[in-house]
């Protein structure tokens, strides 16, 4: 699957509960994986918006990050079974991209709180939930570098 565009994930929605998450998904690992498939289990249609590399690189997250490209990323993401559509976005947060698809259910990892996030209120506002998914613990593509970078090694 390549990346879809906006228009293309509202048609292929079509009245289908639609579940919407975003990240930048660098390193896929079984954190990634355990969050989409429990997304997908809150919808019938999930569609996982992916920052672009200028993006991802705004978030702080090291110099050299994100380590694998949009393009690569997106590749690895759409060829997940519960992935539905993948759609990247260059801005800092999600919020225009939920505002035209207005996902009934937004989905974010637990390091993340529904009330510091901006997004809330515009799910909220048309009567979407939040949703916030435990993450698998010591599973981040951060821990993943820095032990690459180590003597520990994998």
């Amino acid at each position: 699957m390549s990346l879809t565009s906006v228009a293309d994930a509202l048609e292929l929605r079509r009245g289908k509960r639609l579940v919407f998450t975003n990240g930048v998904f660098d390193i896929l690992h079984a954190g990634h994986i355990d969050s989409l498939k429990r997304a997908k289990e809150l919808g019938e249609y999930l569609v996982v918006a992916l920052n672009t590399d200028a993006s991802a690189r705004k978030l702080g997250k090291g110099p050299n990050r994100p380590v694998n490209t949009l393009e690569d990323r997106a590749a690895v993401l759409g060829a997940i079974r519960f992935v539905d559509a993948v759609i990247e976005f260059d801005s800092d947060n999600p919020i225009p991209l939920i505002e035209q698809l207005r996902p009934e259910v937004y989905v974010k990892g637990g390091d993340y709180q529904i009330a510091d996030l901006q997004e809330t209120s515009i799910v909220e506002g048309y009567g979407g939930t939040v949703v916030i998914l435990p993450l698998l613990l010591g599973r981040s593509t951060t821990v993943i570098v820095e032990r690459c970078k180590s003597d520990e090694g994998l």
